[in-house]
């Protein structure tokens, strides 16, 4: 990437922030962080699927960044005398994506990642130009499609719609090649002994094929995890990378703690699959979930956060450390723990639900899902929180019509005004009150759907295929096994709402009684949608996520 003509086409207005040049005084400081290395043409600086990736910047010279697939290669960029390398992998650690190879003979200065982080952390005039260059460098591969992987899958498929929002929400760049559309796909195919029932199909680095592969075997082959230690005892090991889980990381780690988010397949959480969230504070146009779990994420490894795609399945709380338990079997050790675990949409009973998940029932409304249908469907939201009106705003903005189903009598309870206002005014969104699904069918995907108007027994069916269900939310706590203190509804007990009963059973050891956001356990915490008693609004979230920090500084000094 740079501002030269050569590469791929860049948005214009971003050109000098994307490739910003160095002054003299700035590369001064750079190289005073690193060591001055002689290059010559030819030489790979850093190869794709690298592990430890340098950072460079170019003294005298050229390096010029290219994506191999196969035996060819496709230029991205040409870094002159004052450009730097690099992208967002550069704060996280993970693989490299490209491949970074001299073109002349010169002259560069080279840090490694700890040397790297150091400077973004310490210089802020040099670290806002790295992070801009960064992050912005990473918008232009996922915009180009230029990444270490292609997926080769189709419209039609649940599994292709996993696999691109798993790539999506964790913010990392592919190619994709859609079975139906794209003409030259059998030539791929046959280049690579894939057969058409095997779609999904994941090629990572143009080496290694992945058939319909999970969410961990996509994180395994990109190397999500490699640079994380996992035998480590940290300070404190969030579970949960949505808002109030990543607002803790950020504030945890910039205060100095050894920090490790565990989520389960991306971050987010259930405000990462909001299309627009036009409350938050300091965003008057609106931000979507999946841009402000990225920008926090990205602060998060910026100050030293550490992220593994990891499934909590049990947590051990009768000892010191805490040991959470994942999915591969590791345990994590931990001197304080923050449970940010979240909710997920409670489902209906509805014979064919599961059939249909992912190919015509959805749980989320966000560009992925948007791009399955054209402009002269319908859809259906089912839900009446600022989720569903979310959902039912975007969704009108690309569709024939919306349909809002509602159990209730109206928005009025469960909704902010402003959302209510917009489907109001809406002319292509239909509010369907006392309504609710009886009934769905198809056949590989859903067709048609019936559903009720309780009030009058009057039943309405409708050639339908797309459905999006935001109801009702149950909190993710089975997995807790009775260690924490829960309310009648599931959701983790703290602070005043434990009761002497709870501390009780818990053998609570301490004089003092629990802390605001503190558990049944010391130095066990809940933020966010799964602490009972918390407001479900993405600021109340990040607020939790912020202050449960005090206390754990206070808890690690008892």
């Amino acid at each position: 990437m740079s501002n030269t003509p050569k590469g791929l086409p860049l948005t214009s207005s971003r050109i000098e922030k994307i490739f910003p040049k160095l002054t003299p005084a700035q590369i001064r400081r750079v190289a005073a962080q690193g060591r001055t290395r002689s290059v010559r043409p030819g030489q790979v600086l850093i190869e794709q699927g690298d592990r430890a990736v340098p950072f460079f910047v170019v003294i005298t010279g050229e390096v010029e960044i290219v994506r191999p697939f196969g035996a060819s290669e496709t230029l991205i960029t040409v870094h002159g005398p004052g450009e730097f390398t690099g992208e967002v992998n550069m704060l996280s650690g993970r693989r490299s994506l490209v491949r970074a190879r001299a073109t002349k003979p010169g002259k560069v200065i080279e840090l490694d990642h700890e040397q790297m982080l150091n400077l973004v952390q310490t210089d802020a005039e040099l670290g806002d130009i790295l992070m801009r260059a960064f992050i912005l460098r990473r918008v232009e591969l996922i915009a180009a499609g230029v990444g270490d992987i292609v997926l080769i899958g189709s419209t039609h498929s649940a599994s292709t719609l996993r696999i691109k929002e798993f790539l999506m929400r964790n913010g990392h760049p592919y190619s994709y090649i859609d079975l139906e559309r794209d003409l030259d796909v059998q030539s791929l195919l046959d280049n690579f002994q894939i057969s058409t029932s095997e779609i999904p199909v994941l090629i990572c680095r143009g080496q290694v094929v992945l058939r319909n592969p999970s969410n961990h075997q996509i994180a395994d082959c990109l190397g999500f995890n490699e640079s994380v230690d996992q035998t480590k005892v940290r300070d404190l090991v969030v579970i949960g990378g949505g808002p109030s889980g990543l607002a803790a990381a950020v504030y945890g780690a910039s205060e100095g703690l050894d920090v490790l988010v565990l989520e389960t397949s991306s971050p987010g959480g259930q405000a990462g699959s909001s299309s627009r969230i036009e409350n938050y504070l300091g965003f008057p146009t609106g931000i979507s979930g999946q841009d402000l779990a990225g920008r926090a994420y990205v602060q998060a490894q910026k100050f030293g956060a550490h992220m593994l795609i990891a499934k909590a399945t049990q947590l051990v709380c009768d000892r010191k450390p805490y040991v959470i338990e994942v999915e591969s079997g590791a345990q994590i050790s931990a001197h304080t723990v923050l449970i940010a675990t979240g909710v997920q949409y409670r489902k209906p009973p509805l014979e064919n639900l599961s059939r249909f998940e992912g190919a015509g029932v959805y749980y989320g409304a966000t560009f992925v899902e948007a791009q399955l249908f054209g402009r002269e469907e319908e859809v259906i939201v089912v839900g009446g929180g600022n989720s569903a009106g979310q959902a039912a705003v975007f969704l009108a903005q690309t569709t024939k019509r919306v349909y809002m189903l509602v159990r209730s009598s109206g928005l009025a309870a469960s909704m902010s005004r402003y959302l209510i206002r917009r489907i109001e005014e809406s002319p292509n969104i239909l509010l369907r009150t006392h309504t609710e699904i009886v009934a769905l069918e198809g056949g590989d995907h859903l067709e048609l759907v019936r559903w009720r108007n309780s009030q009058t027994g009057q039943i309405e069916e409708h050639k339908i295929r797309h459905i999006f269900i935001m109801t009702g939310a149950d909190p993710n706590t089975s997995w807790l096994d009775g260690c924490i203190a829960l309310d009648d509804k599931g959701f983790i007990k703290t602070g005043p709402d434990l009761s002497a009963e709870n501390l009780t059973a818990s053998r609570w050891p301490l004089a003092r009684q629990p802390h605001l956001l503190e558990t049944s356990f010391p130095g066990v915490f809940a933020v966010g949608d799964v602490r009972g008693g918390s407001i479900k609004r993405v600021a109340s979230a990040v607020g939790e996520g912020s202050i449960a920090i005090s206390f754990v500084h206070q808890v690690l000094q008892e």
